[in-house]
């Protein structure tokens, strides 16, 4: 029993939490915003639960719908689906049983969100199959990853006003900056099996479209920052996430393998700073 917990504990990626995070990070922003500073402690707890559940969802059904071309990349071999450790509809059940927990979580919500919640739903479990078809698939992951923000609006303020679908328009630009540095990593493998990447895409200009995502997405934040009138709190926070993507050049400008997964997971302390300099804003109004 403890064995087979340990391979669901793999398959829903416990052991790495920096995709909950990258998925933590902008649903947090849009919860200070729109509740001005200060969310209720039970809304902030049943979209940082859910966070958790819903990413450990999707891992389940991206192992399920990827088992087949796992396999084939170096990265992904000991995966527990693709690896025999456990059978396809294991994985499926898991994200069925996760996704259901954190339908349930919401009860409490207006029916705004719940419809939004739906559709988060259908975005994450069709996500694996846009790398099938669908030349940037990381653009498609950014709304995955950032409807959190049109969704923590409903929740606190029953409509998603035009600053929310800005913000998420932001994420998807920052998705795909980090998403392009991970990968990268596969580059070669998802050449060979087929895989649809913006990192293929992009091809020689993968370094510069990466930045130019950055570039996008701050430019939106400090416009977001400059709507709201929040102050130097903010500014530094800016600040310091410009310096993170800075940094990332740095690593990923080489195209090395280890230094494109170092910047994607470095990724955590540009939302991390931002989170920090909008909570700080608000703390001192």
């Amino acid at each position: 029993m403890l064995k087979r917990l340990a391979i669901y504990f793999r398959l829903v990626r416990l052991d790495k939490p920096i995709g909950t995070l990258l998925l933590l990070w902008p649903t947090l922003w849009a919860l200070w915003i729109a509740a001005e500073g200060t969310p209720g402690a039970q809304v902030l707890w049943i979209f940082i639960i859910g966070t958790f559940l819903m990413r450990s969802a999707g891992c389940a059904i991206n192992d399920w719908a990827d088992r087949d071309f796992d396999k084939h990349v170096k990265r992904t071999t000991q995966r527990p689906v693709t690896a025999g450790l456990i059978a396809p509809w294991e994985a499926l059940a898991v994200a069925a049983a996760l996704a259901l927990v954190a339908f349930a979580l919401i009860t409490p919500l207006n029916a705004l969100t719940k419809s939004l919640a739906v559709v988060a739903v259908v975005i994450a479990g069709t996500y694996p199959f846009f790398k099938r078809f669908f030349a940037i698939p990381q653009a498609y992951l950014g709304i995955a990853f950032g409807f959190g923000i049109p969704m923590a609006f409903a929740a606190l303020t029953d409509h998603v006003p035009a600053l929310a679908w800005i913000l998420l328009a932001g994420n998807i630009l920052w998705a795909i900056a980090y998403d392009t540095a991970y990968a990268m990593v596969d580059r070669d493998d998802d050449l060979k099996i087929g895989m649809h990447t913006s990192a293929i895409t992009f091809g020689r200009f993968d370094v510069l479209a990466i930045m130019l995502c950055y570039a996008g997405f701050l430019a939106v934040m400090a416009w977001a920052g400059q709507s709201l009138a929040l102050g130097w709190p903010y500014w530094l926070g800016w600040l310091c996430a410009v310096a993170c993507a800075l940094y990332h050049y740095t690593l990923i400008r080489t195209r090395e393998r280890m230094a494109c997964f170092a910047a994607f997971r470095h990724n955590n302390w540009l939302g991390a700073f931002l989170f920090a300099g909008v909570a700080g804003a608000y703390w001192l109004r």
